[in-house]
C-alpha cells in the first residue's frame, strides 16, 4: 500500500485589516510584527509535533506546503528564507515538493514575490477576490483593480510559472455579467489554477452581524453554471467543488487534504492530523497569536479520532472531488471497512448522487449540487 502522503501547513495569522467575510484565524497587525520571533516559534512548533509523533512524521518526506493566513506576504523574504532553512534541517522533502504561499495582489506584497521564489516558495495563491472597485470597496480588501491587475504579471515576472487566483462570486449587488467579467479578467492572466468560491455568509464575522443583500438562489445558480462553461472554454478543468486546474496544476496541498491524507499544522490555530497504524490523531494549536508566542506548549489540544468519526471526515473531503475517491483508499485512510457505508452507498446510487465504475465512488453532478444532503445522512 502506498504510504499516505504527509504535509506541512504553517499559518501566519496577520492581516493588514480583517476582512467582513472572514471567518479564518487572521487578527489586524498592530505596529510591526516581530517576524524573527514568530519564526523561531514556528519551528520549535515544529520540533515539538516531530518529537510527539515520532517516526510516524518523522518516517515520510514532505509532500507539500501551504503558508495560509492571514496574509502571509506580509512577511519578508528573509524571514522564509530563515524558516526555509530550519525546515529542511528538520525535514526531508519529495522532490518537487510543491510550496504554496499566499499572498494579496497589493503593491507591497508583489514587490517580493521575486524574493519569496528565491526563499524557495514554487506557488503563490493570489488573493484577488474581484477586479471590480466597487466589490472589492464592499468586501473589505486592500487593494485595487489595477493592483489585482497588476498581480498574476508580477507573479510570472518573478519566476512563478504555478500560481492560482481566488475569486468570489455571489457577491451583494454582483450581477451574472459583473462576474464573468471578474473571471475574464482573470483568465487573461493565464494563472495555471483559479479557485471560484461563491461567498457565505458565517457566523463571527462582520457580514453575519450586518449581512449584505446577495444573490438569490436562481441567480447564483446561473451564475455558476456560467463561470464553470467559461472555464472549460478555458481549459481549466474542475476537480473539486471550487476548484479548476490547467492539465497538471492542480494544488497537490488541497488534494491531499481532499484525498483525507495527512498534515502536520504549526503556527497559531493550525491543525494537524496524523496516522500512526490503526490510529488516527488531531490536533491544533493555540489559536490567539500572543498566547501562542508566549507558551513553551504551543498545542491546544489533541484528540483520537475514534473510528465512527472517520467515514464522515472522510467524505466531507472525498465527495468534493470530481472524479471521486477509491473503496481501497476509503479503507486504507480510515482504517473502515467500506461495508460499514454500504447501505447509505447503495441508497445514494439509486438516487443518483453516486456511480460506482470500478471499485471507485464517484458523485454526479447532481450528487456535487445536493452535497449536504448526503453529508447528512453520513452524520446520522
Amino acid at each position: 500500500m502506498t504510504p499516505i502522503p504527509l504535509s506541512l501547513y504553517i499559518h501566519v495569522p496577520w492581516c493588514e485589516r480583517k476582512c467582513p467575510y472572514c471567518d479564518f484565524n487572521s487578527h489586524q497587525a498592530r505596529g510591526n510584527v516581530d517576524e524573527d520571533q514568530y519564526v523561531d516559534a514556528l519551528l520549535a512548533d515544529l520540533d515539538a509535533d516531530l518529537a510527539h509523533f515520532g517516526q510516524a512524521a518523522t518516517n515520510r518526506p514532505i509532500h507539500s506546503v501551504f503558508i495560509g493566513g492571514g496574509t502571509p506576504s506580509l512577511f519578508s523574504p528573509t524571514s522564509y528564507q530563515r524558516l526555509f532553512d530550519g525546515l529542511r534541517q528538520r525535514c526531508e522533502f519529495e522532490a518537487n515538493a510543491e510550496v504554496t504561499l499566499e499572498a494579496n495582489p497589493g503593491s507591497s506584497e508583489a514587490s517580493k514575490f521575486a524574493g519569496f521564489r528565491e526563499a524557495g516558495i514554487n506557488r503563490l495563491s493570489i488573493g484577488i477576490q474581484s477586479f471590480n472597485p466597487a466589490h472589492l470597496t464592499v468586501l473589505g480588501r486592500v487593494h485595487n483593480s489595477q493592483e489585482a491587475l497588476n498581480a498574476g504579471r508580477f507573479a510570472r515576472a518573478a519566476g512563478f510559472d504555478n500560481f492560482n487566483l481566488d475569486l468570489m462570486f455571489g457577491l451583494p449587488d454582483q450581477s451574472n455579467e459583473q462576474a464573468l467579467a471578474d473571471l475574464t479578467q482573470a483568465i487573461e492572466l493565464n494563472p495555471t489554477h483559479l479557485s471560484c468560491y461563491q461567498l457565505t455568509i458565517e457566523p463571527n464575522t462582520l457580514f453575519h452581524h450586518a449581512p449584505p443583500v446577495t444573490p438569490d438562489d436562481d441567480a447564483l445558480w446561473q451564475m455558476q453554471q456560467h463561470l464553470q462553461s467559461l472555464l472549460a472554454q478555458h481549459s481549466y478543468q474542475q476537480y473539486e467543488v471550487s476548484a479548476y486546474a490547467k492539465t497538471g496544476r492542480r494544488c497537490q496541498h488541497n488534494l491531499n487534504y481532499w484525498q483525507y491524507g495527512d498534515y502536520l499544522g504549526i503556527g497559531a490555530g493550525a491543525h494537524s492530523k496524523v496516522t500512526d497504524g490503526d490510529a488516527l490523531t488531531r490536533s491544533w494549536k493555540i489559536k490567539h497569536p500572543t498566547s501562542y508566542l508566549s507558551k513553551a506548549s504551543k498545542v491546544g489540544a489533541r484528540e483520537l479520532i475514534e473510528p465512527a468519526q472517520r467515514p464522515i471526515e472522510f467524505m466531507m473531503n472525498a465527495l468534493r472531488l470530481t472524479e471521486g475517491f477509491r473503496g481501497i483508499d476509503f479503507e486504507a485512510r480510515t482504517h473502515v471497512s467500506l461495508t460499514e457505508i454500504q447501505t447509505l452507498l447503495d441508497k445514494h446510487q439509486s438516487q443518483g448522487l453516486i456511480t460506482r465504475p470500478d471499485g471507485h465512488i464517484v458523485p454526479t453532478a447532481f450528487g456535487h449540487n445536493m452535497l449536504n444532503s448526503m453529508l447528512e445522512d453520513y452524520l446520522s
